[in-house]
């Protein structure tokens, strides 16, 4: 039981490693709406050719994005819709730490 605890932990740390860069978070979101080729995505991100494919790469690498190919073409789309889930709740869980330091912030300090 313990060694597939290990390995999950380890597969979670790996997956967890595919969203460390936010060009790679870019690339997903881009991906949201179904699969696009990497022309298609380097034209709606603004990121380059090479850079794309590299963290395109990476993403596959990690299981979060799938690949295939027609012609000379790649199209990519995310292995599973719970990847957007997964990233829309730590965007929410993100977005309401930020209101409470805004609001810790923003609140007046009193002397005593």
């Amino acid at each position: 039981m313990s060694q597939i605890r290990d390995e999950l932990n380890q597969l979670h740390a790996s997956v967890c490693k595919g969203f460390a860069d936010p060009k790679r978070l870019i690339l997903i979101n881009a991906l949201r709406d179904g699969e696009r080729s990497v022309s298609d995505l380097c034209e709606t991100t603004g990121i380059s050719q090479s850079n794309a494919s590299q963290h395109l790469s990476i993403l596959k690498s990690k299981g979060l994005v799938t690949n295939r190919r027609e012609g000379q073409r790649v199209f990519y789309s995310v292995t599973s819709p719970k990847i957007n889930e997964a990233l829309d709740l730590l965007r929410e869980v993100m977005a309401e730490q930020l209101q409470l330091s805004v609001g810790v912030a923003a609140r007046p300090t009193t002397s005593p």
